[in-house]
């Protein structure tokens, strides 16, 4: 929606918890004319809607998941995530549905079928970041990941990146990462090695909480140095240090597997997977295309009254935005 100016950050959009927030509402209902269930897709349309409204992004880009049970990390261990339920035909098809509707709303919209939005994310972030120049004004240097989710907070890399809760419209920058965890963005792979993460099914070691994963690292700094150091770690004055070191050298394959799935891929050289080489002109966001949205709703099966609603959304977004100097 306009050129890139230095001032402009990079918005990061993680999909899935948009969508799933939806999904799971209960108030936020909508049905075909054929009776489908179309909530999911609904809500993501007006999550993109509020967006593009608010934001005024310049460059940005959407990750989607698909790599639920097929993943790479699945392949690591086979508990992870596995709390979670594979999406039924008719989510399955609101999920292709929101691929869509992101690309006829002007953004770059990604996938995998081995990694993760996250991974997708943090590689477009390091990409972006890696190909920057200083002297160069259009290049963005804020980048802003658009999600709630924690573990993307060690892709924060700059005191200017932030994580964006759009629901709640909190933006949480490092040092708020830091008074929350007790540990700085850049550890949190290493805490959740050592503490675990029980909504993704990652163990961690056995009586390691947050509380003595947020004392070791801060006095050995990564996970390697306390491996290095586990005599030092039994004379922390700390309670049970003596065991905790014998607990550490015990489940040391654990903590560095835990590690390993909570760490985020910034870097993926693959030729399959194609936002694997992006660049910033990749991101720019464009004009919303009202005529692909007309037929996208008209084959979605949307009501009358909603598609007037959407597409008049979209066409007053197009009408403010084109009287804004860029």
């Amino acid at each position: 929606m306009g050129g890139v100016h230095k001032a402009h950050p990079l918005f990061l959009i993680d999909a899935s918890i948009y969508i799933f927030q939806s999904h799971f509402s209960a108030y936020v209902q909508c049905t075909s004319r054929k009776d489908q269930d179309l909530s999911a897709l609904y809500g993501f349309i007006q999550f993109l809607l509020q967006f593009l409204r608010r934001a005024q992004p310049v460059v940005a880009a959407i990750a989607h998941d698909e790599s639920l049970f097929c993943g790479f990390r699945h392949a690591l261990c086979s508990d992870y995530k596995s709390n979670r339920e594979l999406p039924d035909d008719n989510l399955s098809m609101q999920l292709e549905a929101c691929h869509l509707i992101g690309e006829i709303f002007g953004f770059a919209s990604y996938r995998s079928r081995v990694y993760e939005a996250d991974d997708i994310i943090g590689t477009i972030a390091s990409q972006i970041r890696n190909t920057s120049s200083a002297n160069d004004p259009n290049e963005p240097r804020q980048i802003q990941i658009v999600s709630r989710d924690k573990d993307l907070a060690q892709l924060l890399v700059t005191d200017g990146d932030c994580l964006w809760d759009f629901s709640a419209n909190k933006r949480r920058f490092r040092v708020h990462i830091e008074e929350e965890f007790g540990v700085s963005a850049e550890q949190l792979p290493d805490f959740l090695g050592l503490a675990g993460d029980a909504a993704d099914c990652i163990s961690g070691v056995p009586g390691i909480g947050a509380v003595k994963a947020g004392q070791l690292l801060r006095k050995f700094g990564t996970l390697d140095e306390i491996y290095r150091n586990l005599d030092a770690v039994a004379q922390m004055k700390i309670r049970g240090a003596g065991r905790l070191a014998t607990v550490l050298e015990e489940n040391r394959d654990t903590a560095e597997l835990s590690r390993k799935l909570a760490t985020i891929v910034c870097e993926v050289d693959d030729t399959d997977e194609y936002f694997g080489k992006v660049s910033l002109s990749d991101l720019f966001v464009h004009t919303p295309d009202l005529d692909e949205l007309r037929s996208f709703l008209v084959d979605y099966s949307f009501s009358p009254r909603e598609s007037s609603e959407i597409v008049n959304q979209a066409a007053q977004l197009i009408k403010d935005s084109s009287g804004q100097a860029v």
